[in-house]
């Protein structure tokens, strides 16, 4: 395993990470759950992701519970939470949002649930546009400062946004976000290239990007139908069917993935590994986020770095061109 910088803080994370959306609790327990932990670990994966509004908070809780059945020293380990939709099916308007009272009591509630003393990482999982984006940089430097969590961030802003929170935190000297969780992967590229490049460029952000498989798309698995327990096939999770494979948009995503698959093939790898691999090309990707239902995909998708001396310029290009 290789280790990047977290933007331009200290922090050196894993560039491939877990995290837990739409699985856990869904389709994988606290014993799987150990189990893909005590995987990841081998593999040298330091960073798991997590937050407030997966499985209304219960998907913190079966991480909590494995990690702590684990017992690794939590130096050497970094948990996350996001902040915004709240846990509850049907909050109060103090329960969900990036206000300063829920900011604050949802990271209480996140430590609670994943059994530690402090976050890592803490971000805002959207932006609030019924809360100044000052109160919540606020929030933030105050759980800093006391110590409950270590850094915090965003996940799709706007640059627009993110570049309001830098500078209202320049100004009034609070801490500034240090990282973004955008999706990032080779079906949807535009924000993280085009739109965040001036604020790579100004900020040095670091960035923990999710979906590198767009949802399962870019393994290849739906473009024969629907497998048994995937994740469009989940109960709650109708809306990430129609988007991914009933509406134009997503049919049309699905004929460059059947157009990506005979360059994977030709390779002699899997799409899912040249995909991951794809995303760890672009130097402002500090951590890609996997997700997995079984060890088997775990276990492969965390090889997926054996594929970077493949891609060679060409290889890139063809991709690009798709």
């Amino acid at each position: 395993m290789e280790y990047r910088k977290l933007g331009k803080s200290g922090l050196k994370i894993s560039e491939l990470s877990f995290g837990s959306w739409v699985t856990f609790n869904k389709q994988v327990d606290s014993g799987l759950a150990e189990r893909m932990f005590g995987t990841c670990f081998d593999a040298g994966v330091n960073f798991f992701d997590n937050a407030e509004g997966y499985e209304a908070g219960e998907s913190e809780v079966v991480m909590g519970k494995a990690l702590s059945a684990l017992n690794r020293p939590r130096d050497s380990y970094c948990v996350s939470s996001k902040v915004f939709f709240g846990s509850n099916k049907k909050p109060s308007p103090t329960q969900i949002g990036l206000s300063k009272k829920h900011v604050t009591e949802a990271c209480h509630q996140a430590l609670k649930r994943l059994q530690v003393d402090y976050l890592d990482l803490y971000f805002c999982h959207r932006a609030d546009p019924d809360t100044p984006i000052g109160e919540t940089v606020w929030a933030m430097h105050n759980l800093i400062t006391q110590g409950k969590i270590l850094y915090w961030g965003t996940s799709e802003w706007t640059a627009e946004q993110i570049t309001e929170a830098y500078e209202f935190a320049e100004k009034n000297h609070l801490s500034p976000p240090t990282m973004e969780q955008p999706q990032y992967n080779l079906l949807d590229r535009k924000r993280f290239e085009v739109e965040y490049g001036p604020i790579f460029d100004k900020y040095s952000m670091g960035t923990t990007i999710w979906s590198p498989l767009a949802s399962g798309a870019l393994t290849g698995k739906y473009l024969e139908g629907i497998p048994e327990g995937s994740r469009v096939s989940l109960e709650g999770y109708e809306w990430l069917k129609k988007h991914m494979l009933e509406s134009e948009r997503g049919q049309e995503r699905m004929k460059k993935v059947s157009t990506l698959l005979p360059i994977a093939q030709e390779l002699g790898v899997s799409l899912s590994k040249l995909s991951i691999a794809w995303c760890l090309l672009n130097k402002n990707v500090s951590t890609v986020i996997l997700g997995a239902s079984k060890i088997e995909q775990l276990e492969e998708n965390l090889t997926a770095q054996e594929v970077l001396p493949l891609l060679t310029e060409q290889v890139q290009q063809k991709l690009s061109a798709i």
